[in-house]
This record gives structure tokens, C-alpha cells and sequence, in this order.
């Protein structure tokens, strides 16, 4: 292959005056007058892209080729699945994925000690900031002082990570921590840190304008997305190689255009809107793919709703949602606070290099779907997929159905409970939380919540005694403009106390329910509900009570709240009945649009977002109060059951090894379809009988302090005993067992860890078997680390989801895919064969088809050929060192 390097960059660096400032810039106008290619009609969310290019061409890393392969992109009908090195500006983190990651960099320290250099050398080269805000854990709720009580309660469980996230501020340059209590990472980065356009020192040393883009340890990411931000999800893996200077590999992606016309109905939320968008684009397919919005309805949507779409990317599969420039970029930027200076020279950037959004604005995509706003009615997702989507009319016969398909359970099964006068069944609603970054920093839906709490508690309405209640909001401006409108008394007299800033419920932080209604729902093995306005609602990842999880807009929160069952249509049923004696229908309570953005436009000013992050990285008293020591390696404590040196780069040889293939190795588990990270990677709670339990219970932790196993991510030993144990997966080796459960080297049950062990001692290699969308959801590092940990050396599924996928590579456990439509079912699996995979010795490529052979228990043989998916040369490289941080940290050794 022919490969031209060394463009003239004086041709394409320009120059651009906004704000009363000058700076220099990358035009890619200019290198389409250069000869370097067509590029007029890329999408801008790949114009993003391509002004990478061209800023980091050296001729070796970047290439004048991969420039011109955006040309040819646009030529070949949107597409060019060209590997390319790109490199974001900043990194996003937030504490549950951010504590390992500074583990693991931590560690880096101590094995660049032990490889002979220097431990200076591991330091983020980019910026990076981490906001704590998945410790909070809703232990007290519907009272005044529930925000102070959850506030003290999570500094008291999590002190020994916060002592180490405050080192790591002290240790590492470019590393700064948005303390507890001050909002989701998500909404600190759309409300604060992001930039629309950055200006910073280029490689040169010299002032230049750019593309303000990052990747995040959190799926969630692509929020930014809706103010024209690229960015999506990573693996912490991932996100240290790009910290440590490492360019993020990937393929051109193909781009998916998303027309939106008309304008949202009397009615309707955002929430609704962006259920029927996953519904759609699950069914288009988006996996690895970027989607763009675009057509005349973004005309009529709020950046708050455009933020929204581009939040629940991961749950449609795409990498991410991009929501062009536009004037409504800009008036969110100043309504925000922002500089003005800087909004000037986001205009100005976007006009001069192709990425604002006007009417004439066309591009090219590689597909298209459209949908009128003016169809989108009121719903929810459930009971177990974000795509699940539910007209709210649906509801009721949906759960019906439910029960009868899914659940097999029968309705109408009444539990009595103890010292209460009411009875538990199926369908009642114990969780109704506004939870997540998804909807807790729209004002609309959340100004929306309170109208409806405002009329029902002056109807005299409140929640059911058995519900759950629980209000954490993205961002302290929230609280901030709901009390401006005297909304958060209404919100708190029905329930809905604020109770901490953070995800909470929608990462399984729910906290406990009442005994005696967990006692109820086990003792009639009912099918209990949840509804949440967050963007997951897997098997199992609410709570351990909850079977049934619904996604819901946060006024339909509090209208289920107040109805406490999803037997009843809240459609045309009455929510209950008032002070007056009268039935109260959900269309007595509900806000009409003009009442939500007049208050909307009274009380979300400017100023209330100036005040509320003008100290940001301050934190309060606690936070201020938390000691550490200054030293540039972290002195490990050894009785900390939070923090734990990994054994990844203990003993680590000084060169790479080979790729090995995998002979006799044993089968873990056999999993079906859409198995996500949530059934991987340890999450939520867990019980003193598990091998996580019985851990720390050999360590004299009591029960009431095990915390949780994203609290614990920090700690090795924890988290792989956790790995593959959620209470919900289905080991199909096993008949009907739920949880982490398989079999042992003699052919009996016993937990995934113990058998993992034994296999371990023994020197047998293990692989697991998969469906679909295997690894689909949270970019949990966990899911691949602890999958390492193990013993697992490969992964064989019909299809992956990206972030997964990118992370076993990162840990060195190789992907397969089926081919020539074999899947586990067809091949008759039953998890007692030995699988041998061989090619991977030789000079292997990116996305080779090598030979399986599977040997089952009556000796029969059979070779199928199967997909390595291992896609980019750079990942070759990165497995024969045995991970991506084994090769960052092999480089810097040796630089």
C-alpha cells in the first residue's frame, strides 16, 4: 500500500477572529482547496473527526490517506471502515468506573518502578476530571433531612476512596475531582466543563481552535453530544490509554442520519420522545455506527431535549447521538453561564469550518429514518429493555401480559403485610424515583414533575404508602430553580424529598425497601415494579425486590407514585381519590406546556448557573476535612477491603509475549441473547452467602457494611468473586438456576468464582459461549476485567456490543463471532465439551476467520470457523502484550 505523508499544514491551519480575539485553527474548507479530497457534504459530526486528522497528520500515526479517506467516504455512499488514530481532547470519569482506573494508573506506577523507569512517566498527558456522584445510596427518603442522612451515610461507607481519589488530585497532573453532592458527571459536563469548541496549545506549543470532544469511563457520555460535543463511552481501559497519550483506534464509522420534523404534541415530554427514538433505531441497527440528527424539527427542540436523545445513544446502540451546531447550541451556552467570548468563537468556528447547522444543511449519510414529532404520544419502556416501548394506554395489558409470558406468574396473589393495613401483589409499585442523568437536568420534564405534585397535593393526593419515593437531580441548579418556583415543597409533601445528587436508583443504589414489604414480595414470590426516569431498567439492576423496571418521564414518575400499580391504566383510571372524595384522573394533574415553560423561562437563569458552579471542585466541609499524603506512589494499605493493588503488572516482563492459541479449555458459562455488562460486571448489592460476601466476612466486615460492589471497584479480590454473580443470568449449562452459578472441573454446581479457582489450579484454560448484543450496556471495566481474572481467554458470541468488545481486547481476552450461522443452539452446547481455537499463533490479522474445534462428551468432533474480533492492528499488538495498559506501560519503560 502506497501511503502519502506530509501535508502542507500551513495551507490548512488558518486563521479566525470572533470575540475580539484571534486564533488559529484547522480549516477543513481549505484542505478541500488543497487537493486533499471532497468534503463539502460530510455530516459534521464526522467533520469532527476529520479536523482530528488533519490537527495530528505527522505522516506515521496520521496519514495525508486517512485525511483523504473522509472523501472517499462520502464517495463510496457513507462508507470507509478505514482504521484511523484519533485522539480526543479530554477524558471524563466518574467515581464507580474512575477508582479503578486511578487503581490501575496507581499500579502503573509501581511497575514502571519495577521495569527500570521513571514513575513520572505515568501522568494524563490529557485533561481529565472526575465527578463522584455514584456513591450516594438512598437510605432515607420521604423527609427533610433524607439529602443530609444519605450525604453523611455515603462519607462514612466510602471514606477510604475518597482518601485515595484525593491522592490521585495531588498526584497526577491533569486530574481534577468534582467532589460529592454536587451533581452527575453527565450534567457537570453539558452544564460546566464542555466547551463546544476548545482553544488549548497544539502539539506545536502554539494557540489553536478545536472540536471540544472526550471520551468517558461512563456509557452515558454521548449526553454532551446534544451541545454539538463529540463524545462517547469507553472502557476505563480504554480511557487510561487515552489519558497516557495512547489515540483511541477505530474504524470511520458509518453515520445514520436522523431526520426529526414537526413539533412535540400538548402533552408529551421528551422522555416520550426518546423512547420512541431507541424503539426505532434498535430496529434500524446502530451498533458501532454514529447517529446525526438533523431535518427542520430540531427548529422546535430544546437543547434539554436534545441532550436527552444523545444521553440514551448506548441504549439504541450507537456510539453516540450528534446534534449539530445551531442557534440553540448558543443560547444554551449562555443561558449556562459560558463566556461570551467563547460563544462568539463557537459561531464563528462552526460557520468557517462546515459545522453549523442553517437551513441549507444536507449532508450525506450512509442511511436515513425519519420521524414526525406530531405522532409522539405518552409512554414508557419495560419491563426489562429500554426498547421495550409502551404507549402509556398499553401499559396495563402490557404488565398482564407480562406476567403471564415472562414472569409465569399469575396475577391477583395478595401478601399481607406485616404491621401495615394495606396487602403487596403484583404490579404494585415499590420504587418510583426521578433518578439519572437522563432527565434530571431537563428542566422541562423536571419543572413538568412538580406542576403535576403541585396539583395533586392541592387535590389532596399523595403516594401510596408502599411506594418508594425518591428525587436525586443531576445538578445542585435544579434544586436551585425548583425552589425558585416553590416546587420542591410540593415535590417533597408528596414524597418526593431531595435525596442526594446522583444516579441512585438507575445504578441500583436504591437502597433497601421496608423489611416487611421485601418479606411480602418473597413470601408470594410476586413480580414488584419500579419506575424510574433513568435510561436501564436490565433484569436485576434496580433492586433485588424488583422484577418488573419501567422507564418513565419524571411527571409520569409521580403519577405512578400517586397510583402505586401498574394494574391500573392511569390513562382513564383514577390515580385515587381526593380530599374532596372525588376519583382523580391523571388529566386533572397534568401540566399544560405553556405552564411548564413559562415557569421554565421565570425561574432557569443564567445567574443560577454562574452561582452554582462558581466553586465547583470546592466541595463542602467533609470534603475539605478528607487528609492524604503527598508522595508519588500510593502506599497501599493492606487490611483496606476498598483499595487493592491489581495484580496486572506484577512481575512483568521487560518484552511482549505471542498470541497463544487456546487448547482444551473448558466452558464457564452459556449465556443467551443481550447478556449486558450488568449480568457481567459486578453491580448493586450483595449478600453475605456469595463469594463476594463470605470475603469480607473472613475479613470481620459486617453486613451493614459491605456497601456495594461499584463501591468497591477499587479492590480486585471483591469484584472478580462478583464477576458473572448477578442474581438475574442464566447459565444455560444449568436447568432454570438463576445467578452465578456452574460447573466445577467434577461436574458439579458451584459458583462461577469457586469453579474458576479450581479451573485455575489446574492450568485449564476457560470460555465462555454467547448470543446477541453480547456486553450491551454500561462501559463497565469491570465486565472485562473480572472476565480476566478468571481465567477466561475467549469469548464466543453471534454478535457484540462495542464497548465490550473493545474492552476484552484491552484486558487481552479474545472476541470471537460465529460464522456460517452456527450460534450454542445450533451447534446442541451443553457447556461439557472442550473447545480448542487454533490461528492464533501464526501471523495473525484484524477479524481473521480461524478454526474451533469442539469436542463434546461423547467424543464427537466438530471444527467450525470462527471470527477473531480482534479488529485493528494496534489491538494485535495490544493482546500480545497481554492488555492495553501492558503496552502503554512497556512504552513509557522504555522512552
Amino acid at each position: 500500500m502506497t501511503v502519502t505523508v506530509g501535508h502542507d499544514s500551513s495551507k490548512t491551519r488558518q486563521t479566525l477572529t470572533a470575540g475580539g480575539a484571534s486564533v488559529a485553527y484547522y480549516s477543513i474548507p481549505a484542505a478541500q482547496a488543497a487537493g486533499l479530497g471532497d468534503f463539502a457534504n460530510l455530516p459534521a459530526a464526522l467533520k469532527v473527526v476529520l479536523e482530528n486528522m488533519l490537527r495530528f497528520e505527522d505522516g506515521k500515526t496520521v496519514t495525508v490517506d486517512d485525511i483523504k479517506a473522509f472523501s472517499d467516504w462520502g464517495k463510496l455512499g457513507g462508507k470507509n471502515p478505514r482504521e484511523i488514530a484519533y485522539r480526543p481532547a479530554r477524558v471524563l470519569m466518574q467515581d464507580f468506573t474512575g477508582v479503578p482506573a486511578v487503581v490501575d494508573l496507581a499500579a502503573m506506577r509501581d511497575g514502571i518502578l519495577g521495569l527500570g523507569g521513571d514513575a513520572q512517566k505515568i501522568n494524563p498527558l490529557n485533561p481529565v476530571d472526575l465527578v463522584i456522584d455514584h456513591s450516594v445510596m438512598i437510605d432515607e427518603f420521604g423527609t427533610p433531612r433524607a439529602f443530609q442522612a444519605n450525604v453523611d451515610r455515603e462519607y462514612e461507607r466510602n471514606m477510604e476512596r475518597y482518601v485515595f481519589l484525593k491522592w490521585g488530585q495531588n498526584a497526577f497532573n491533569n486530574f481534577r475531582v468534582v467532589p460529592p453532592g454536587t451533581g452527575i458527571c453527565h450534567q457537570v459536563n453539558l452544564e460546566y466543563l464542555a466547551q463546544t469548541v476548545w482553544t488549548d496549545k497544539d502539539q506545536n506549543g502554539e494557540e489553536v481552535a478545536y472540536p471540544d470532544t472526550l471520551v468517558g469511563t461512563d456509557s452515558h457520555t454521548t449526553m454532551v453530544n446534544g451541545l454539538a460535543v463529540l463524545g462517547w463511552g469507553v472502557g476505563g481501559i480504554e480511557a487510561e490509554a487515552a489519558m497516557l497519550g495512547q489515540p483511541v483506534s477505530m474504524l470511520i464509522p458509518e453515520v445514520v442520519g436522523f431526520k426529526l420534523t414537526g413539533a412535540m404534541l400538548e402533552g408529551t415530554t421528551a422522555t416520550d420522545l426518546v423512547l420512541k427514538v431507541v424503539q426505532m433505531l434498535r430496529k434500524h441497527g446502530v451498533v458501532n455506527k454514529f447517529v446525526e440528527f438533523y431535518g427542520e424539527g430540531l427548529d422546535h427542540l430544546p437543547l434539554a431535549d436534545r441532550a436527552t436523545i444523545a444521553n440514551m445513544a448506548p441504549e439504541y446502540g450507537a456510539t453516540c447521538g450528534f446534534f449539530p451546531i445551531d442557534g440553540e447550541t448558543l443560547r444554551y451556552l449562555r443561558q449556562t453561564g459560558r463566556d461570551e467570548a467563547r460563544i462568539a468563537l463557537v459561531e464563528a468556528y462552526a460557520k468557517a469550518n462546515g459545522m453549523w447547522r442553517g437551513p441549507d444543511y444536507a449532508p450525506i449519510y450512509t442511511s436515513t429514518l425519519e420521524l414526525d414529532m406530531g405522532t409522539i404520544v405518552p409512554a414508557i419502556s419495560g419491563p426489562k429493555r429500554p426498547q421495550d416501548y409502551l404507549p402509556l394506554t398499553d401499559a396495563k395489558a402490557s404488565f398482564a401480559k407480562e406476567m403471564d409470558a415472562s414472569f409465569k406468574r399469575p396475577l391477583g396473589v395478595e401478601v399481607a403485610v406485616k404491621g401495615e393495613d394495606y396487602t403487596m401483589s403484583s404490579g404494585k409499585v415499590v420504587i418510583a424515583s426521578i433518578t439519572s442523568c437522563t432527565n434530571t437536568s431537563n428542566p422541562y420534564v423536571l419543572i413538568g414533575a412538580g406542576l403535576v405534585a403541585r396539583k395533586a397535593r392541592a387535590l389532596g393526593l399523595n403516594r401510596k404508602p408502599w411506594v418508594k419515593t425518591s428525587l436525586a437531580p443531576g445538578s445542585q441548579v435544579v434544586s436551585e430553580y425548583l425552589n425558585a418556583a416553590g416546587l420542591q415543597e410540593d415535590l417533597d409533601a408528596v414524597g418526593f424529598n431531595l435525596v442526594g445528587y446522583g444516579c441512585t436508583t438507575c445504578i441500583g443504589n436504591s437502597g433497601p425497601l421496608q423489611p416487611e414489604i421485601s418479606a411480602a414480595i418473597a413470601e408470594g414470590d410476586l413480580v414488584a415494579t419500579a419506575v424510574l426516569s433513568g435510561n436501564r431498567n436490565f433484569e436485576g439492576r434496580i433492586s433485588p425486590d424488583v422484577r418488573a423496571n419501567y422507564l418513565a418521564s419524571p411527571p409520569l414518575v409521580v403519577a405512578y407514585a400517586l397510583a402505586g400499580d401498574m394494574n391500573i391504566d392511569i390513562t382513564t383510571e383514577p390515580l385515587g381519590t381526593g380530599s374532596n372524595g372525588q376519583p382523580v384522573y391523571l388529566k386533572d394533574i397534568w401540566p399544560t406546556n405553556k405552564e411548564i415553560a413559562d415557569l421554565v423561562h421565570e425561574v432557569v437563569t443564567r445567574e443560577a448557573f454562574q452561582k452554582k458552579y462558581a466553586d465547583v471542585f470546592k466541595g463542602d466541609e467533609k470534603w475539605q476535612a478528607v487528609e492524604v499524603t503527598d508522595s508519588e506512589t500510593y502506599d497501599w494499605p493492606a487490611s483496606s477491603t476498598y483499595i487493592q493493588n491489581p495484580p496486572y503488572f506484577k512481575g512483568m516482563a521487560k518484552e511482549p509475549g505471542v498470541i497463544k492459541n487456546i487448547e482444551g479449555a473448558r466452558v464457564m458459562a452459556l449465556l443467551g441473547d443481550m447478556i449486558t455488562t450488568d449480568h457481567i460486571s459486578p453491580a448493586g448489592s450483595f449478600k453475605s452467602t456469595t463469594p463476594a460476601g463470605k470475603y469480607l466476612t473472613e475479613r470481620q466486615v459486617p453486613v451493614s457494611e459491605f456497601n456495594s460492589y461499584g463501591a468497591r471497584r477499587g479492590n480486585h479480590e471483591v469484584m472478580m468473586r462478583g464477576t458473572f454473580a448477578n442474581i438475574r443470568i442464566k447459565n444455560e449449562m444449568l436447568d432454570g438456576v438463576e445467578g452465578g452459578y456452574t460447573k466445577g472441573p467434577d461436574g458439579v454446581q458451584t459458583s462461577i468464582f469457586d469453579a474458576s479457582m479450581a479451573y485455575q489450579a489446574e492450568g485449564t484454560p476457560l470460555v465462555i459461549f454467547g448470543g446477541i448484543e453480547y456486553g450491551a450496556g454500561s462501559s463497565r471495566d469491570w465486565a472485562a476485567k473480572g472476565t480476566a481474572l478468571l481465567g477466561v481467554k475467549a469469548v464466543i458470541a453471534e454478535s457484540f456490543e462495542r464497548i465490550h468488545r473493545s474492552n476484552l481486547v484491552g484486558m487481552g481476552v479474545i472476541p470471537f463471532e460465529f460464522t456460517a450461522g452456527d450460534t450454542r443452539k445450533s451447534l446442541g452446547l451443553t457447556g461439557d465439551e472442550v473447545v480448542s481455537i487454533t490461528g492464533l499463533d501464526g501471523d495473525l490479522k484484524p477479524l481473521s476467520l480461524v478454526p474451533c474445534t469442539i469436542t463434546y462428551a461423547d467424543g464427537t468432533v466438530k471444527t467450525i470457523q470462527i471470527k477473531c474480533r480482534i479488529d485493528t492492528e494496534i489491538e494485535i499488538e495490544y493482546v500480545e502484550h497481554g492488555g492495553v495498559l501492558h503496552y502503554v506501560l512497556r512504552d513509557l519503560a522504555k522512552s
